[in-house]
């Protein structure tokens, strides 16, 4: 049996003035799951998001949220919480006080529970400093922690990474993954395809307010053109005679043959990619590095987006 959608979104249009924004679109995520929606700037994420979050409404389509109907009044729907374009923040109240201040606004806010919530976003040594000193990156963790309060179903993320150093980043993809695994559904928008890869079991590309992928992120490597791999053996001579007799693999950067320190880079499909890890274990080379120049992420970003700018 599928598992339960946490969106639904069925022919979804929204336009402001004579901008379409949104095209037409199609969206379905399911419970429990954390799903990314990329796109380039402009390409309608933010609206998308803003709808979920009860900000706007749209001019066309069905969209259902954690399985009822979204009518025309904004107003954020039971269950959701998140925050677009940065998290609004009061500067001179502490964080402590912000997170006090929303709890006084929203009625399913758990005001016992402040000091759970700066932690797990690892604010507690901050908690009583005010947010107009915080970093950009301070600013995102609060706005976690902010919805976070809610204990929502939804979780609704517009480049929550924005402004954090590695560490935090993944502190922050920590508290997801958590959220994730108790049943939270989150989705979340970001420019950092690495982010994405490592967080998300499913991704949205959107280009021109219109889908241009929708599902797993194993899809996109199996349905992407050729991409470039690096290769590093024990043996770069014996690899490199191997990649020149195999079909389906093309050499794209022969630093072998340059004698540099660049190791090989080769092109094919992923099949081509799995007959030359079979073929190199048979010559009895050790392989010790095959990996993606560009992601398959990435690589299908850009040429989705860029096949949908063309068609424009």
């Amino acid at each position: 049996m599928d598992a339960p959608l946490a969106v639904r979104a069925r022919g979804i249009t929204k336009c402001f003035g004579d901008v379409v924004a949104l095209d037409c679109i199609d969206l379905d995520v399911a419970q429990g799951q954390i799903h990314g929606l990329v796109g380039p700037n402009g390409a309608g994420k933010t609206t998308l998001l803003g709808l979920l979050l009860g900000l706007a409404v749209a001019d066309e389509g069905r969209l259902e949220i954690l399985g009822a109907a979204v009518g025309r009044a904004l107003a954020a729907p039971d269950g959701v919480a998140g925050f677009v374009d940065g998290p609004g923040l009061y500067p001179s109240l502490t964080a402590r006080q912000n997170l006090s201040a929303l709890a006084a606004l929203r009625s399913d806010a758990r005001t016992g529970e402040i000091d759970d919530v700066l932690e797990q976003v690892g604010l507690t040594d901050v908690a009583d400093d005010r947010v107009r000193g915080f970093s950009l990156g301070m600013r995102q963790r609060l706005g976690l922690a902010a919805a976070l309060l809610t204990k929502p179903r939804l979780l609704v993320l517009d480049e929550p990474a924005n402004g954090l150093d590695p560490a935090g980043a993944k502190h922050v993809n920590g508290v997801l993954t958590r959220l994730a695994a108790d049943g939270t559904t989150v989705l979340l928008s970001s420019h950092r395809m690495d982010d994405v890869e490592a967080l998300c079991s499913e991704v949205t590309i959107l280009a021109t307010g219109r889908v241009v992928f929708s599902g797993p992120l194993s899809k996109l490597s199996t349905e992407n053109t050729e991409l470039d791999y690096r290769v590093r053996t024990a043996d770069p001579e014996a690899a490199r005679r191997l990649i020149l007799e195999m079909p389906g693999l093309g050499i794209v950067n022969d630093a072998v043959a340059r004698q540099d320190a660049g190791g090989l880079v080769v092109r094919g499909l992923v099949p081509a990619l799995d007959e030359l890890v079979a073929g190199l274990v048979h010559a009895g080379i050790a392989l010790r590095e095959l990996a993606p120049v560009v992601s398959p992420l990435e690589a299908a970003f850009l040429a989705l987006t860029e096949q949908q700018e063309s068609n424009r």
